[in-house]
């Protein structure tokens, strides 16, 4: 196990050191830079909180895992889907957003809520027939 971690310490060290190099040739870096700690304080400020918020509202919750999983479904759909969606001017390329991507998003959302629906309906329709042949 102490090789396979400095193993992936190494190749983590290694991919840093590369992306670090790829940053400093660029002819404005401090552009980079700015996004890295923009995402980094996004990351930190809000997105964590609300997962961890969340995860504290779901834990009494029967089904908790579904749920919570439902969710982190939902906020990575969002999360790669806002930006082009929010981005002030349209798309840089017109063929990046062909379709109408925010009836979409709410499309796959709702799909998301349907089938976490139907799969802790069919969760408890389980447990009631477990309970009942137990009893």
């Amino acid at each position: 196990m102490k090789t396979y971690r400095r193993t992936l310490g190494f190749l983590g060290l290694l991919l840093i050191a590369v992306g670090a190099r790829l940053v400093a040739v660029l002819p404005d870096p401090l552009d980079v830079l700015v996004w890295l700690g923009g995402a980094l304080v996004l990351h930190d400020a809000v997105i964590a909180p609300l997962v961890l918020g969340a995860g504290l509202l779901t834990a009494a919750l029967p089904a908790r895992g579904l749920l919570r999983g439902a969710l982190v479904t939902a906020g990575a759909v969002l999360l790669v889907t806002l930006p082009l969606l929010v981005r002030p001017g349209g798309a840089p390329n017109p063929s990046a957003l062909p379709l109408p991507y925010g009836r979409n998003l709410l499309l796959v959302l709702g799909a998301v809520a349907v089938a976490a629906g139907i799969l802790a309906a069919v969760s408890a329709v389980r447990s009631r027939l477990r309970d009942r042949r137990e009893a």
